[in-house]
């Protein structure tokens, strides 16, 4: 499977030579999943976006510090080649960032978030189980890193997981797919990303989110959900 990566962000320079960027924590996280993928990256942050749609089998975007809703030269660029993809019915996965991205491009509203910042562990119940959710299981627990929130849906979507916290959490649309939480985070960078933004966040919440961080997460088994709906979307034209 040839997978393009739309990069969306750098992680910040201070915690890069211990956890890397999202590149490399995307290509690990499928590596620990088992999943075999030949990569392309592309940084959309610098205007850099596959010239031919079909260099790729599929798309994922990573996290970002921006918002979907901004008005920045590069993210216009990215949501008219995410409207091109969804044209010619290509697979698509948004992380997070991308998660949000999705929803805004296909005519959902995106916003922070009245009940702020959810960090730490988020948890998850599935709400519609579907074929490629493989190994199943009824919980999605997963890093988050996030204010904004998909606060209204676009038509035709399905809700497929949330929680109270977050009620969209896991999204689909045909051949598109958005997750609100983080496989590729791991729990130090999760930790040391809390360390380097505790002034953005409530004592209560980093209490909460360093408590959360005891419970297990479902990374790998997200990964080999995301490789089984792109095989699927990939045998269904």
């Amino acid at each position: 499977m040839k997978l393009g990566l739309l990069q969306c962000d750098h992680v910040v320079t201070e915690l890069q030579s211990a956890h890397g960027d999202y590149p490399e924590q995307f290509k690990a996280v499928f590596e620990r999943a088992g999943v075999s993928v030949d990569w392309q990256c592309f940084d959309a942050t610098q205007k850099i976006l596959p010239d031919d749609i079909d260099c790729c089998d599929a798309y994922i975007t990573t996290g970002s510090r921006f918002g979907a809703y901004e008005s920045l030269p590069w993210l216009t660029a990215l949501q008219g080649f995410l409207r091109q993809l969804y044209q010619v019915d290509k697979p698509f996965v948004g992380i997070c960032f991308g998660h949000q991205l999705m929803a805004q491009v296909l005519g959902g509203k995106v916003e922070k978030s009245a009940k702020g910042w959810g960090i730490g562990v988020s948890f998850n119940q599935v709400k519609q189980p579907k074929s490629w959710m493989r190994p199943f299981k009824p919980e999605v627990d997963l890093w988050v890193s996030h204010q904004d929130q998909v606060v209204e849906l676009p038509a035709e979507i399905e809700v497929l997981g949330g929680s109270q916290f977050c009620p969209n959490y896991i999204i689909q649309r045909g051949k598109w797919l958005g997750i609100q939480g983080h496989p590729e985070f791991t729990k130090a960078y999760s930790r040391d990303l809390i360390k380097l933004r505790s002034e953005k966040y409530s004592p209560e919440r980093v209490r909460e989110a360093e408590y959360s961080m005891a419970a297990s997460v479902d990374s790998e088994r997200i990964i080999q959900w995301i490789a089984a709906f792109i095989q699927e979307s990939l045998q269904n034209p």
